[in-house]
């Protein structure tokens, strides 16, 4: 039983995963950081949001992109 409530305490947040994952993004992520997210954290987690995250980014992309060319009048 106290082995389930401590790894449950260990588990890293949302935030922790969302730093983890823009992180690795960048190509910054430490390798302490790293060996803590493969220990403790659950791999669907950051598939989750790595998806979401690039989601975002290239919709991002896109709409400056269509900003761009609409503000050229293209």
């Amino acid at each position: 039983m106290m082995s389930t409530e401590k790894s449950n305490q260990q588990q890293p947040s949302l935030i922790r995963v969302l730093g983890s994952v823009l992180a690795s993004m960048f190509g910054v992520q430490s390798s302490r950081r790293r060996e803590e997210d493969f220990v403790y954290g659950k791999p669907s987690h950051y598939i989750i949001v790595g998806l979401l995250v690039t989601v975002i980014f290239i919709l991002s992309v896109w709409g400056v992109v269509q900003l761009v060319m609409k503000l050229a009048g293209v």
